[in-house]
């Protein structure tokens, strides 16, 4: 029975083809003897026609989806390429703006050593600076190996910061001015008003309140006014004479009321530090 089936349906499928083949040569034939499309070859094409849409649809519908996955793994790549180059883009202009206050902060430092030209000095880098010991204590790279020695003077990119408190063959720790330790940080300074005696105090402390060095024990503070510069007096041993403090910020009377304090902007800045230059002695000195 299925033999049979088969035979019928094999039967069939050889009759449609005929008939197409047929319809197809007729309707080649009508066309070759006359430009008016027949019925039959009408009806020809429309089937025709219709089944390459049927046929053509899954294709394209498969063709257009994986065009469209490519166009999007394509999208996606370009916005990596972007997104790592706006990345190296940041990472450069960060390097840039660290270059611009590097060479502004050696072009201070060497601006400052042009005023000192009289001095025998040092320069050399930060190299570490705790948090724990942000206002007292910093790293450089320089240390005896170079000339360094205890109780230097070390300068900012405008006036005096610190003194070395240790060193050793290639580094050396600075105490700044603003540490807390009292019975280190003091440096004799002096006052010169203009048409008056030279007048001298002794730094003692640092006012994170003021944001200014306090100058105690002046004998007199005749002509003395704001914006006065303060410099080292070259009286005791941590110094030498001349080097920049800062200026007068105001004047005003001990908690005691006995004498008057002078509070003094620090004339470089205490935060903001990288290169350092260490005043090791006078040029003309005989030490």
């Amino acid at each position: 029975m299925k033999k049979i089936n088969s035979s019928k349906n094999i039967i069939i499928a050889i009759i449609i083809v005929v008939i197409v083949v047929f319809l197809v040569s007729v309707s080649s034939t009508n066309r070759n003897k006359s430009k008016e499309v027949g019925l039959v070859q009408s009806l020809t094409n429309d089937v025709t026609a219709t089944v390459d849409k049927v046929v053509a649809f899954p294709f394209k519908a498969i063709n257009n989806g994986v065009h469209s996955v490519s166009n999007l793994f394509s999208t996606y790549d370009d916005n990596e390429r972007l997104k790592r180059r706006l990345d190296e883009y940041v990472q450069l202009e960060s390097e840039n703006q660290t270059h611009k206050q590097e060479v502004k902060e050696l072009k201070e430092q060497l601006s400052l050593n042009e005023t000192i030209s009289s001095y025998d000095k040092v320069n050399a880098a930060v190299i570490s600076r705790s948090p724990d010991t942000w206002q007292d204590i910093l790293i450089i790279n320089r240390g005896t190996k170079n000339g360094i020695d205890v109780d230097m003077p070390v300068l900012g990119n405008k006036g005096l910061i610190g003194r070395v408190l240790s060193a050793n063959a290639h580094s050396a720790k600075v105490e700044l001015l603003t540490s807390t330790n009292k019975n280190t940080n003091h440096f004799p300074v002096m006052l010169s008003p203009e048409g008056e005696a030279e007048t001298y105090g002794l730094m003692e402390e640092y006012s994170e309140e003021e944001e200014a060095f306090v100058v105690r024990q002046f004998k007199s503070l005749e002509g003395v006014k704001v914006g006065d510069k303060v410099t080292t007096s070259g009286l005791g041993k941590t110094s030498p004479r001349g080097l920049l403090v800062g200026e007068v910020k105001k004047i005003k009377d001990s908690k005691f009321g006995l004498n008057k304090e002078v509070y003094v902007k620090p004339a470089s800045s205490m935060y903001d530090i990288s290169v350092v230059t260490v005043v090791q002695r006078a040029i003309e000195s005989d030490e």
